[in-house]
Parts: structure tokens; C-alpha cells; sequence
């Protein structure tokens, strides 16, 4: 799958799985996305998707790398819902 396929379902899931902040941005934790069997299951490298989509604009989270457990509250903005 190329990665453009790949950040359109990072795209898709967090429509789904996300909720809007004040800002009227889908938003998603990434233990949430993390922890999702559909991402697991659709994505070859889920964290690597997501840093593709931040260096594409497509998302936003905080700091460079994510870490399981302990960055599970970080938040996933999705700044491109129709990229």
C-alpha cells in the first residue's frame, strides 16, 4: 500500500474514532488510535504513518516521536480532513 493510501486512513480513522475539540478539528488520543484493531490491521507501520501525515501537514501532535503508554494521551489534530 502507498503511503498516500495509508494517510487517508489515518484520515478515515480519526473521523471515525476522533471527536471535535473547541476548535471544530477532529481529534483523536493516540492510545485510542493505537489500540484500535482496525488501524492495527489495516496499517503496515502506524507510527510511521503518522509522522508522514505531520510532515505532509496533514496532522499535528506534539513533539516528534509518539511512544505506546507513555504518550497515550497525546492528541492527534487533524488539520486536513479532506486531503
Amino acid at each position: 500500500m502507498k503511503v498516500e493510501d495509508e494517510i487517508r486512513d489515518v484520515i478515515k480513522f480519526i473521523k471515525q474514532l476522533g471527536k471535535p475539540n473547541e476548535k471544530g478539528q477532529m481529534v483523536l488520543t493516540f492510545g485510542d488510535y493505537f489500540k484500535s484493531d482496525e488501524v492495527q490491521n489495516t496499517l503496515e507501520n502506524p507510527f510511521a504513518t503518522l509522522k508522514a501525515a505531520k510532515k505532509r501537514g496533514v496532522i499535528d501532535f506534539e513533539g516528534e516521536m509518539l511512544w505506546q503508554g507513555q504518550n497515550d494521551d497525546t492528541d492527534l489534530i487533524l488539520l486536513l480532513p479532506d486531503w
